[in-house]
């Protein structure tokens, strides 16, 4: 069984404490790179490689300027995400915009920004040219329907609301090179957290497949395919990550198979992961500040759901451990909650862990994806902060916890008084 581990010390992070309570998130910079620069090794082997880190992932413009620094581009869904990754220097094609019922301002924003558009629906084409204009090169999504499992978080193809029929794309092709486009691309998401490295292989067939159909009836060439995101991480310490090197092969030996003798080579691979980017290189770190014991034993928190909630949501696994306790044997059964009027706000249902006392520091691994970016103010809850653990070992604070004043900011007071006078 692969350990869990953390990259600071019990003292590390008793002198960490002192300038930053908790509860707060640790990012690992040094990590993060390597990790990285792995992903670009392993996919090299094609004629152009692409990753668009998903910014929904982990959206803070630090995060996305060091991705940026390696290579990345940034996958964005929304306005606030086109700012965020013009903020990290991240602009023109390294930015793919795909989202779904979108409004007109937000198609408007991401042809400013030169961003590749990735259509989700045929009648987006229309509506594109209307409030927009129709750019030279363009994406479009691909639902596979019954031609393509889906898995246990994303659901069936043919029970989501994204994407083109094949049919449609047929059509969409043709109709977009009537209308003057001259770069096309294809992309799909069909999977979240799949650590299948054949599921992700079976993907990319089913895309250079399409892609030999779309130029064959169509005569359009598309100059790549974005096989998406979804790509898993060893969330429990027993499970096995996904080897890069392994996929990168695989999805190789689909393309010698079927791109080039289609005619298509050289066609680039574009990726949009995010979980895989920075999940393993995030920590939320909390305190235990009660416990209680009725019908179970309960380890209060001084985080909560509204910190992270995929395990409240989902009933996600995240691995706990207790800072300084590492090595002792995990004599106790706790249910380790936050103080949310929530009975799902639990982080832990029964989980084995060492002997707790108020004021030992629990670390929740593999949250640097998905965690911060997912918090929510119900209650009154104040969302925590974010700290970057850089490659000297220095600490950079790069979001701070939300005060009283961040919670109240949207309210107009200035006539509270004489409402209802």
């Amino acid at each position: 069984m692969k350990a869990k581990t953390f990259p600071l010390s019990k003292a590390e992070l008793d002198e960490l404490v002192r300038s930053y309570p908790t509860p707060f998130y640790l990012y690992d910079e040094g990590a993060l790179r390597e990790n990285a620069r792995a992903i670009l090794r392993a996919f090299s082997i094609f004629p152009s490689f692409k990753e668009h880190f998903a910014v929904k992932a982990l959206p803070n413009p630090f995060m996305l300027k060091i991705l940026a620094a390696e290579g990345f581009g940034a996958d964005c869904s929304s306005y606030p995400e086109l700012i965020l990754a013009d903020m990290a220097g991240i602009t023109g094609e390294d930015i793919m915009f795909t989202s779904n019922e979108t409004p007109a301002q937000e198609y408007r924003a991401a042809r400013d920004l030169g961003a590749i558009i990735n259509l989700d629906d045929i009648t987006h084409i229309d509506f594109l040219e209307k409030t927009a204009g129709i750019p030279p090169l363009i994406s479009c999504r691909y639902n596979p329907g019954l031609l393509k499992g889906g898995n246990g978080i994303i659901g069936k193809p043919e029970e989501a609301k994204y994407g083109f029929t094949r049919d449609q794309i047929l059509r969409a092709y043709g109709l977009l090179r009537e209308k003057g486009v001259k770069r096309f691309a294809l992309h799909t998401m069909v999977a979240s957290n799949e650590l299948n490295l054949d599921y992700h292989i079976e993907t990319a067939r089913l895309l250079f497949e399409l892609a030999v159909e779309i130029k064959e009836k169509t005569a359009v060439r598309l100059e790549f395919v974005n096989l998406g995101g979804g790509v898993g991480i060893p969330y429990r310490p027993g499970d096995q990550g996904v080897d890069y090197g392994r996929l990168a092969a695989g999805i190789q030996a689909v393309y010698e198979r079927i791109v080039v003798p289609g005619g298509l080579h050289p066609l680039g691979i574009h990726t949009e992961w995010g979980r895989v980017i920075t999940g393993p290189y995030g920590w939320l770190v909390t305190r235990a500040i009660h416990t209680k014991s009725i019908y179970r034993e309960y380890v209060g928190l001084d985080a909560s759901m509204a910190d992270l909630m995929r395990p409240g949501l989902y009933g996600a696994y995240h691995h706990i451990t207790v800072a300084g306790k590492e090595d002792e044997a995990a004599t106790e059964t706790y249910d380790v909650v936050g103080s949310l009027c929530e009975n799902n706000d639990k982080f832990a249902v029964q989980r084995q862990l060492p002997k707790i006392k108020p004021g030992d520091y629990l670390i929740i691994h593999d949250a640097g994806a998905h965690g911060r970016a997912m918090g929510f103010n119900y209650n009154g809850k104040l969302r925590c902060g974010e700290l970057l653990l850089r490659p000297d070992k220095s600490i950079r604070m790069i979001r701070r916890s939300e005060t009283v004043d961040d919670y109240f900011a949207t309210l107009d007071l200035s006539a509270l008084g004489d409402f209802f006078v």
